[in-house]
């Protein structure tokens, strides 16, 4: 207890020196937070209410209303809206099954299939070559389809119907030069709905002419797809059978092969020659 005792006796002097510069630190501070309302000093007054300089996000009301129709106009104009809106809902697939893309994607797709790879080239990006290929190989009749229809019907020249008639009079066209060579499958489909055969173009409608292209365009990429494979399997068969002569059966043939059909197909510029091929056969 003496030790103690003795040891806060020393360390007096040293806390009432600090207490008393706490007291002249505090004190000044004290007295001038209570003579001034902005404190500290240079500060400004606050307030939580909004100036009324600010004004808020306007959202606008939306209302949606549905009435019975009155006229036989406003009846028409309801279908023919509903027609619009499937139209463009259909507008992928009908890009798709009316252009050239059905033939360059399959084709495409079957070269990666013989070449035996899986995740190279993805699929993505051969659907995205078969487009930009697709795009070359029909920007002439989109030009025809934009000037002829898409561009009076902007500029109110011409109504809705013939916008849609001659909109549909390139495409019609470039299906049926497709198909010039071989009318067998027109020929079906119009003995399904006509006895009559057709002398001309436009004795062939539309409805029928879009599957018979489709038929048409599936047929002519599987014999490309056949011709294609033809080396490859040559080259895998190959293979095949001399690892058999040397007794390494439980080796798989794909996994040797491989590297022989990319060097193949490098070495004569399959791209350049594949491209070059579907666009001649095109017409381009």
């Amino acid at each position: 207890m003496k030790y103690f005792s003795s040891k806060i006796k020393k360390s007096l002097p040293r806390i009432a020196v600090i207490a008393a510069f706490l007291c002249l630190c505090v004190m000044p501070v004290a007295s001038q937070s209570s003579g001034n309302e902005n404190f500290p000093a240079g500060s400004t007054n606050g307030t939580t209410e909004m100036s009324q300089r600010v004004t808020g996000i306007d959202i606008p009301n939306i209302e949606f209303s549905a009435k019975a129709p009155q006229t036989g106009k406003e009846v028409a104009f309801s279908v023919q809206l509903l027609l619009m809106l499937t139209l463009l809902s259909l507008a992928p697939s009908l890009i798709i099954l009316t252009t050239t893309f059905l033939r360059f994607s399959i084709v495409l797709d079957f070269i990666k299939r013989a070449l035996s790879l899986q995740q190279v080239p993805p699929t993505a990006v051969l659907n995205g070559i078969a487009l930009f290929m697709t795009l070359f190989c029909m920007w002439p009749t989109f030009k025809n389809v934009y000037d002829n229809s898409f561009k009076p019907l902007s500029s109110n020249e011409i109504t809705l119907t013939e916008a849609y008639a001659k909109a549909e009079a390139p495409i019609r066209l470039f299906m049926y030069h497709q198909m010039e060579d071989d009318t067998s499958y027109i020929a079906t489909f119009m003995s399904m709905v006509s006895d009559k055969r057709p002398r001309t173009l436009s004795d062939v409608p539309t409805y029928v002419l879009i599957p018979a292209y489709i038929l048409h365009e599936l047929t002519v990429a599987f014999k490309i797809g056949v011709l294609l494979y033809i080396p490859f399997i040559i080259i895998d068969m190959v293979v095949a059978s001399i690892l058999m002569s040397m007794g390494m059966m439980m080796l798989p043939p794909v996994q040797i092969s491989m590297p022989f059909k990319l060097m193949l197909f490098v070495l004569v510029d399959g791209w350049g020659l594949l491209t070059t091929q579907l666009f001649r056969g095109v017409g381009l």
